[in-house]
């Protein structure tokens, strides 16, 4: 803006030169006096364009100083203003990393994540597979709940059947547990979009469930060899508790079919209970140990008792004896105080001239 006015004003000072030249130009031709006049006036008119030209010059310093300190203060804001950006920016691309390595990290636990679902859904596919990993979860949980010897796994009855494993307890009954999954048929029921698949379903849950159920009670309910109950176990919760929400029928025929259902949680408590049961039968084994051992301890404290006694009667007598002795050291002292307390007058008599003070009998109590 100041650039554009300082323009404008060169610009009418040039023109108001240029007219003032045209009309001195003529006055000079027409009359004498009035060039004179007019010559007077270009000088100081060429005054005042020089004293405007120096003002126009100062105001274009001054306009150049304005500029160069504008673009001096734009040029450190600029700066610190990349600076800045440039710090934010690469914090933010710092931030940006990190969260990148978190987000792989992650992005390789789904993976593996992945890579394990897949390899237990081809587990579970298998029916043998199935089977052996129902089994490995129950041998798991026997193994951590129980000591050697209180259990076997593959025990084999008397009639040859073989359970997947036998709680030995102490009545020499083995209670008998065999690993069993329908998976397949819960999860077609599971899986069901219509009524009719659900149905078709749920019928061969009831069928599969009650094949497990029928083959434990026939095959390995033993009466006389074996525990009256058996456990069949389910090693899925989620699968537990389908067939107890929904299948209630089922598990009514298995218990009066003398068979538990439970699930890993339930074999655990099931473990808890029967290893206490093996304590208290320990506990009732060695009672007449027991009580043999504490009537020794019963002598032993009597004898002690006696002999501590004995002691205190040596004791007591000591404890007279050294009363005894202390009297009697207390009259040798009183005696050697009177002895110290004799005086004599003059000069000593001579050895022959001394006289022997009589003699008192002591008494046999004194000393």
């Amino acid at each position: 803006m100041e650039t554009a006015l300082l323009v404008t004003l060169g610009l009418v000072v040039g023109l108001a030169i240029a007219g003032l030249a045209i009309f001195v130009g003529r006055q000079r031709s027409a009359d004498p006096a009035a060039a004179q006049l007019a010559d007077q006036r270009v000088v100081e008119l060429g005054a005042r364009v020089q004293q405007m030209g120096e003002l126009l010059h100062q105001a274009q310093a001054q306009l150049q100083n304005s500029v160069n300190e504008r673009l001096d203060a734009v040029s450190l804001h600029l700066g610190t203003s990349v600076q800045t950006a440039t710090k934010h920016t690469a914090e933010n691309l710092q931030k940006l990393n990190e969260r990148l390595a978190v987000i792989d990290n992650a992005q390789k636990g789904l993976t593996d994540l992945t890579s394990q679902v897949t390899s237990l859904r081809d587990v579970l596919s298998n029916k043998q597979t199935r089977g052996a990993f129902g089994q490995g979860r129950m041998e798991a949980i026997i193994q951590d709940g129980l000591p050697k010897g209180a259990y076997e796994f593959q025990y084999t009855l008397k009639n040859g059947k073989r359970p997947d494993c036998v709680v030995l307890l102490p009545d020499q009954r083995p209670l008998v547990i065999d690993a069993k999954f329908p998976l397949e048929a819960v999860t077609a029921f599971r899986d069901g979009k219509t009524e009719d698949e659900r149905r078709t379903a749920a019928q061969r849950v009831r069928h599969d469930v009650m094949k497990h159920i029928n083959d434990i009670a026939e095959k390995y309910l033993c009466p006389g060899e074996t525990q009256d109950t058996a456990l069949m176990f389910v090693p899925s919760e989620s699968v537990y508790a389908e067939l107890h929400d929904g299948f209630d029928d089922v598990v009514q025929k298995a218990y009066r079919a003398q068979v538990m259902m439970v699930s890993p949680t339930l074999l655990m408590l099931a473990i808890q209970v029967i290893q206490q049961i093996q304590k208290d039968s320990q506990m009732r084994e060695a009672t007449d140990l027991i009580r043999t051992e504490v009537g020794h301890m019963m002598k032993d404290v009597k004898l002690l008792g006696e002999r501590v006694r004995k002691l205190q009667m040596h004791f007591g007598q000591a404890n007279e004896d050294l009363n005894t002795i202390m009297t009697s050291a207390n009259r040798i002292e009183k005696r050697a105080s009177r002895i110290e307390e004799l005086e004599f007058d003059g000069d000593v008599a001579p050895a022959g001239n001394v006289i022997a003070a009589p003699l008192r009998k002591v008494g046999a109590g004194e000393f």
